[in-house]
């Protein structure tokens, strides 16, 4: 029976590789000269740790991490920046979350929305991934379309297609 899963992870090569983007060009960057700037990329919990002496910069920074992790193929909705940025002495601190895995609620929404879909599919949640099952692939593939044209704030990634 075909089958594919449906996940929110975010691959921490890619990751890696976008964050070490972002520092080499805010070092060559003309407006962050002489100013003390830090990015850091925490890979056991999925953090960037960003760290820029104005709120304006900050900004900036969200600007470029944001850019060059979409060139680097990363959905610019797996950054979490709702924390507000909190000043710690002369500099601005940020923590931004990086999405890794599906949340229960977040599955069940996934889960919801096929089911509202008539199509002649199953979905199972399995931990941190939905799992979509169904007699023909053009019904999964109708999933998948659906899923990308939804409104759901996910940087969703669709692997594991067996048919």
């Amino acid at each position: 029976m075909p089958s594919f899963d449906i996940a929110a992870k975010v691959d921490l090569q890619t990751l890696d590789n976008a964050i070490n983007t972002v520092k080499k060009e805010i070092a060559g960057r003309y407006d962050f000269k002489n100013s003390p700037v830090l990015i850091e990329l925490n890979k056991k919990d999925y953090i960037v740790q960003l760290e820029t002496e104005s709120e304006m910069k900050m900004k900036q920074l969200i600007d470029v991490i944001i850019s060059r992790a979409m060139k680097q193929g990363i959905d610019a909705s797996a950054f979490n920046f709702d924390k507000d940025a909190y000043p710690s002495g002369k500099i601005i601190k940020k923590e931004v979350p990086v999405q890794n895995g599906l949340k229960q609620d977040d599955a069940k929404k996934i889960v919801k929305l096929i089911k509202d879909s008539d199509l002649k599919v199953q979905a199972q949640i399995m931990d941190d991934i939905v799992r979509v099952t169904g007699k023909k692939i053009d019904d999964l593939q109708d999933v998948i379309a659906k899923l990308k044209s939804s409104d759901i704030k996910l940087p969703l990634s669709f692997v594991n297609m067996k048919s």
